[in-house]
């Protein structure tokens, strides 16, 4: 008989993927529906295509940079906190390694072990590598993965200027009196791709992802065309 294999991601590898996912979905996002806003919003004041082209550049460049700026502090920080738990999680065990041995104990009671084989499995765990024990049982930390901020931030970078070109080529290249119905078909089709992707990848349904993406999406541009168009008709 055929074993199944199992490949469900555990642990860091988990943490790794989802981290790189939350990067990338944001950026990707976020450059489609942002420079989507500001191109249709300027589509509605004018049908300048050198104007268009400006503000759509403009958007990518600064809203990428932003991201990726944005990002590298963000992970930067969470890195810094796992660094510092897990020195003081290193000075603890150097300085009280019987106090840390019986926390180490109650947290695997906590996981339903009986005190029996929770001691027994934490005194293997502490001659085994006891700071890797305790960072992954007591603080949820591998020590082997963690985050990496110029991951997240490349990460964002490049799903930022990506999601951001489909709306800039989208509203440049048709004839002026096709660009805004193919803008808004092109972003809401990205925005269920992404969506669906996001969904799939993390292992979640991806009816309720698609649906935020969409609408989301669907308002800027509606909010920032009137807008455009406002102020087009004012002459500002």
């Amino acid at each position: 008989m055929t074993q199944r294999t199992h490949d469900e991601p555990h642990g860091g590898a988990l943490g790794s993927r989802l981290n790189w996912l939350r990067a990338a979905v944001l950026g990707a996002n976020d450059g489609i529906v942002s420079t989507a806003g500001l191109v249709v919003g300027v589509a509605g004041a004018t049908d300048s295509r050198s104007a268009l082209l400006t503000a759509g550049l403009a958007g990518l460049l600064a809203g990428s940079m932003s991201m990726a700026a944005g990002e590298y502090v963000s992970v930067s920080t969470q890195r810094d906190s796992e660094k510092a738990a897990l020195a003081l999680e290193k000075r603890e065990l150097r300085e009280q390694p019987e106090a840390e041995l019986r926390e180490l104990t109650e947290l695997l009671q906590e996981r339903g072990l009986s005190p029996e084989v929770a001691r027994e499995a934490a005194e293997q765990l502490t001659a085994r590598d006891a700071l890797r024990a305790h960072a992954r049982v007591e603080l949820g930390i591998d020590p082997d993965e963690l985050t990496n901020p110029w991951h997240a931030a490349w990460a964002s970078f490049l799903a930022f200027t990506v999601g951001a070109l489909l709306p800039l080529l989208a509203i440049v290249l048709p004839p002026a009196g096709l660009r805004l119905v193919v803008t808004v078909l092109s972003v809401l089709a990205a925005l269920v791709l992404t969506g669906y992707s996001s969904a799939r990848m993390g292992a979640a349904a991806p009816g309720r992802a698609v649906v935020r993406n969409v609408a989301g999406g669907a308002l800027a541009m509606a909010v920032t065309y009137v807008a455009g168009t406002l102020l087009g008709a004012a002459g500002a």
